[in-house]
């Protein structure tokens, strides 16, 4: 019992430290001064030097944090069912058989039928010399509609009987300069806007306000034939380059048959292809294909870009031999 009763003396003193020993709290507080003064002074140390920005030391240092570590290459493919993805490279389908997951997965999720199919293109944009193509939109008529609305449809023309024949092919608005002013002040709003070659140099106060949408040759919106251009706004597929390099537009309904989403993918497909000379490679790098409620998955590009290298190839191979034949058929004739 005299341990526990000399730590609970001890206690109380120590609280009361100052009341039993006056003084003693501050000759504790210089305790270290006084030992410090009874050292013997250190001429000989060194003093700890500081190091200087963009020394050797510090950019070594800044180069090791940043070393990122070293990956293995990813294997092929996996051999059990359940595996790590990060470890293996992403697998890619072809075009049929990755419209037919995407149908068992609807199937299996027990989701809506007709959700929408939708497409990620990412581009090549590099020309030569540090060039790049200029980020691009296009409409596009696809073989197999998959949607019943339409667009809205200006058209610029002077001529009463083109008037009539706009009319008649579904037009939204028909005129001429008289709807300039109203365009300006935002009274009239349409989604696309066509013209005959007729009316052109009175729409040029619109080209700063219509910008892209203005009309031009380059983007079938001005010609004489009024129902073809007509058909192809109202009922086309607009899309265009977000972020410089990618294309996210919708291609289809997952409850279509399979090859008429696979047609109206290839449509889209080589409708981009043609905004990039194919003497600069490819344009189109990854393609990948989702429905609203499924994964992407990776496809594979072999037969969904146009083949018009190998049309190239095969025509300087043809024009070589044309030549080869041509001296034998000379020295034949002599």
């Amino acid at each position: 019992m005299a341990a526990p009763a000399g730590r609970c003396l001890w206690r109380v003193v120590a609280q009361r430290r100052g009341w039993i020993f006056p003084g003693l709290d501050q000759r504790l507080a210089a305790a270290p001064a006084l030992v410090s003064a009874a050292l013997p002074a250190r001429p000989y140390a060194a003093a700890a030097k500081t190091a200087k920005k963009g020394s050797k030391k510090t950019k070594q240092e800044e180069t090791k944090k940043k070393q990122v570590t070293k990956r293995w290459p990813l294997m092929s493919k996996p051999v059990d069912d359940v595996y790590l993805t990060w470890y293996y490279e992403r697998p890619s389908y072809d075009v049929e058989e990755a419209v037919g997951m995407l149908k068992k997965f609807q199937e299996l999720d027990f989701t809506h039928p007709k959700q929408y199919v939708y497409i990620n293109v990412f581009l090549d944009m590099a020309l030569q010399k540090k060039k790049k193509v200029e980020p691009f939109a296009s409409t596009v008529l696809l073989p197999y509609r998959f949607t019943d609305e339409t667009n809205k449809v200006l058209v610029f023309t002077e001529n009463e009987e083109e008037a009539e024949i706009a009319r008649e092919n579904g037009a939204a608005v028909v005129g001429g300069v008289e709807l300039i002013k109203w365009i300006l002040e935002d009274e009239i709003q349409v989604d696309f806007y066509v013209a005959v070659p007729a009316i052109m140099p009175k729409l040029i106060p619109l080209r700063s306000k219509l910008r892209r949408k203005y009309p031009s040759t380059k983007k079938n919106s001005l010609g004489h034939d009024i129902p073809k251009m007509l058909q192809l706004f109202r009922e086309g597929l607009e899309y265009m380059v977000e972020d410089e390099r990618v294309i996210k537009t919708r291609i289809a309904r997952l409850d279509m048959p399979t090859e008429q989403i696979v047609a109206n993918l290839k449509t889209v497909i080589h409708d981009i292809c043609t905004f990039k000379p194919s003497t600069y490679g490819p344009l189109v790098q990854k393609l990948v294909i989702r429905s609203s409620t499924s994964e992407g998955l990776l496809l594979n590009l072999d037969g969904l870009l146009p083949q018009v290298e190998q049309v190239e190839e095969e025509e300087e191979k043809n024009a070589e031999d044309d030549d080869e034949e041509k001296p034998v058929q000379e020295s034949v004739s002599t």
